[in-house]
């Protein structure tokens, strides 16, 4: 597995003793260079002295080249305060999904995703899922079309054994139509960005617990909820649905109105009638 917070820490250090040993080394060899010249100076014939257009012109490169590398240490800063920034607008990706050029994906909570694109149509294509140590863990047959498919995987090995969440390696094996040569394709995988680490290299962003990706492969960042985790365990039941909800059936409105309304009119029907009966005699 691979912490970025290691990353950054190991990389910080060894850049800045690189400048710092360049600019010491400079300073040794002017110090024995001048220690050099005077002491020649002392020491010249008197008769036959130096050309100082010789030495003169040592002088003039010695400072050249410690010119450059207080340029190069002044560039080294800005580069510094350039990844820096990078590194600080790198923060708001933690807790988005990124989608990073690679073929090494994470697997977090059981779940991985990953894309392949073919520049044009294959005879066929095999879907193959390594653990780091180079095992064949999971295989399936892949799409033939032209164009970018997606790849999930639940995280269980071809026995339907449920893996370890880490890191694993995706690789899309295809054959031509016409049989000759290998067609080319290109995967990306997904990952919720965890941390963010920088070097004298570069920024760097954590996906899942075990990946690392360059912040220059990454080609999209979303708002994803393809790795959320869901609490809903087996067995649970909706409310309301099972035990625990009102299954009494309750007469809708409109049905309730309909029957206040046929007793009215059952009620009036007989109140006509009675009243005919009285008319002829009857009651």
């Amino acid at each position: 597995m691979t912490d970025v917070n290691s990353i950054n820490g190991y990389y910080t250090q060894s850049g800045m003793s690189t400048a710092s040993a360049d600019s010491q080394q400079l300073s040794a060899d002017m110090n024995t260079f001048l220690t050099l010249l005077t002491t020649q100076l002392k020491y010249q014939d008197p008769l036959d002295p130096m050309d100082t257009a010789e030495f003169t012109n040592q002088l003039v490169q010695y400072s050249s080249v410690e010119q450059a590398i207080k340029t190069n240490t002044k560039l080294d800063s800005l580069l510094s305060m350039n990844i820096a920034n990078l590194g600080a607008q790198a923060v708001s990706y933690i807790g988005k999904v990124a989608q990073v050029l690679g073929d090494v994906m994470p697997l977090e909570g059981g779940k991985a995703k990953a894309t392949y694109t073919f520049e044009e149509n294959v005879k066929s294509a095999v879907i193959t899922v390594k653990d780091m140590n180079g095992k064949i863990v999971y295989s399936e047959q892949g799409k033939i079309t032209a164009g970018t498919h997606e790849f999930t995987w639940d995280g269980k090995d071809s026995d339907g054994n449920q893996l370890e969440d880490g890191a694993y390696q995706i690789e899309v094996t295809a054959k031509a139509e016409s049989g000759n040569g290998t067609p080319s394709v290109m995967t990306t995988v997904f990952g919720r960005v965890t941390g963010v680490a920088s070097d004298s290299n570069g920024v760097y962003v954590g996906l899942g617990d075990a990946v690392t990706a360059n912040l220059n492969d990454i080609l999209t960042v979303r708002n994803d909820d393809y790795f959320d985790k869901d609490d809903t365990k087996p067995g649970d039941e909706v409310p309301g649905d099972g035990e625990g909800g009102d299954d009494s059936e309750t007469t809708p409105p409109e049905e309730e109105g309909g029957v206040a309304e046929a007793v009215a009119d059952f009620a009036g029907t007989a109140a006509a009638a009675a009243l005919k009966a009285a008319a002829f005699g009857l009651i």
